[in-house]
Formats: structure tokens, sequence, C-alpha cells
């Protein structure tokens, strides 16, 4: 005799069958279906501040490109060799880790960008 219930899937919401001990052991109240579903529930709430191997997020800005799906290439000279891309920050705030304020560049051009005026003014540029 089944004592549990069919509820759905709080990610995909395919109906499925929890047996009593999975119900009450739910702390989020939510159910799924699989790990997976689980998985990218709990990939959604707990980012940033909020995950537990938070630290200050100093260090964050080459994963919010990669999470913004931004090319990795060079905005000046259009190098796409991974090995050689840096992330500028656009103001020079190391602390700004905001899309609108990270660009792809390489090693070269990174340099020139940050002692260079006439190529700091070639970069403004191209991000406009």
């Amino acid at each position: 005799m089944r004592n549990g219930k069919e509820v759905i899937c709080a990610v995909c919401n395919e109906m499925i069958y929890k047996n009593q001990k999975s119900l009450n052991g739910s702390k989020s109240g939510l159910y799924f279906c699989s790990k997976s579903c689980q998985t990218r529930w709990r990939n959604q709430l707990y980012v940033g501040e909020k995950h537990a191997n938070y630290t200050t997020g100093l260090y964050s800005y080459r994963s919010v490109l990669d999470r913004n799906k931004i090319p990795k290439i060079c905005k000046l000279c259009q190098n796409a060799d991974i090995r050689v891309l840096a992330v500028h920050h656009i103001d020079k705030n190391r602390k700004n880790n905001k899309l609108k304020n990270l660009a792809w560049l390489c090693h070269n051009c990174h340099f020139l960008v940050h002692h260079d005026g006439k190529e700091r003014e070639k970069f403004m540029a191209a991000i406009v």
C-alpha cells in the first residue's frame, strides 16, 4: 500500500510520486523529480552572497563575463587566444565587477590601454 502522494517537480513541472518520508523531509517545501532538477533550482537560488563559499566577490570578474556569454575576444585586436586574454575594468576600479564595467583584452592591448592615451581612446570608441 502506498502512503505518499503525487506532486509536481518544482523545476520541470513533471508529476512524480513521493513517499510520506520524502514529503515530510523537504526543508523548502518543494519537490524534485531528480537530482539534476534539484541542482538547477539550488544553483539559481544560492548564487553570489547567498552561496556558502562566497567570501568577497572581488575575483569573480571572469565568471561574470562567462555567465553572460560574452565572447572571449580582445575588444581591440580581435585576438581569440584564451591563453592571453585578461579582463579589463573600464573604470579602473577592480571592485566594480558589474558587466558594463568589464571587457576582454589580450595582455598586450590591456597594457597599452592602461599606459597609452591614444590606445585608451581607441578602446573607449570600440566599446561604445
